[in-house]
């Protein structure tokens, strides 16, 4: 039985650890069958620092794997990709430029930095456009783009590419990670923003219904309404996910939320939260 431990490189909270904290997420997916750097949080110092408490070396990775192309997930690809030689995979929209804009005007430019951007190009042949569901390392996969099936669930934010802000961002590029366990599938997300029941669901799907053990990752509902709340409350518990441990865009009103409403099954994640399966 092959034994999968997944550890939370970086996160928002860094709660009592020598680690750092960031708007950011990473795992570090370790099995038999290889080492997996899946997204890069936001910056390289982050990155180098948190491995090196951890003891972690960013040279085992053997493949990186990006969830979707937003800053806060690709910031530590370039050290990621000069540390180790391994093959780099994300869908093509993750290259494009992005942008979000605030309530209150502000636009902000959140795409792969231009170092990130540059590494990728310059050292095409390590890179692995995934567009539809593909097998990363042995028994870990990646899901490619997500059908948005779900009604009630969007984007989770103002998004979009061009600065002007005129042109919406779908953001097609989102895509999550899932390995089996002899309980149920795993699933771990970026920021789900293809919805995180959708995400589920098309899981569900490529793996012929098999059951949704756990969810980890950042579900993107800070910003959500009280119906898409609701809404996700109630599907989470129609899919009897067991464990469903939140992080990153996730916020802490909807992680509270779910946390009561579905009591025993909420973990919230921070550097260095752990998950052996």
């Amino acid at each position: 039985m092959r034994r999968t431990r997944i550890t939370l490189l970086i996160e928002n909270r860094a709660a009592g650890r020598d680690a750092l904290g960031e708007h950011g997420l990473s795992f570090w997916i370790e099995s038999d069958a290889g080492t997996v750097l899946f997204d890069t949080g936001h910056t390289p110092l982050v990155l180098r620092h948190n491995a090196e408490c951890m003891g972690l070396d960013l040279a085992d990775a053997s493949a990186l794997l990006i969830s979707h192309g937003h800053s806060d997930h690709t910031g530590g690809l370039a050290e990621a990709a000069r540390c180790s030689r391994s093959l780099v995979y994300l869908h093509a929209d993750a290259l494009r430029p992005r942008y979000s804009r605030k309530k209150e005007g502000e636009v902000n430019e959140i795409g792969m930095p231009q170092a990130a951007h540059d590494v990728l190009m310059s050292d095409s042949p390590r890179v692995r456009m995934v567009e539809e569901p593909t097998e990363i390392a042995d028994g870990l996969f990646a899901t490619g783009p997500v059908p948005r099936e779900g009604g009630f669930e969007d984007t989770g934010g103002d998004f979009y590419l061009d600065p002007e802000c005129t042109e919406p961002d779908p953001i097609n590029d989102d895509q999550a990670a899932f390995f089996d366990t002899p309980d149920g599938t795993v699933v771990l997300l970026g920021c789900a923003h293809a919805g995180v029941i959708n995400t589920i669901r098309y899981v569900r799907h490529l793996t012929h219904d098999r059951p949704v053990r756990a969810v980890i990752g950042g579900m993107h509902l800070h910003a959500a309404t009280d119906e898409r709340l609701d809404k996700t409350v109630d599907a989470l518990g129609e899919l009897d996910v067991a464990v469903i441990a939140t992080a990153h865009c996730t916020g802490f009103q909807a992680a509270a939320y779910i946390s009561s409403a579905l009591p025993g099954r909420h973990q919230q994640c921070s550097v260095g939260t752990s998950f052996v399966f």
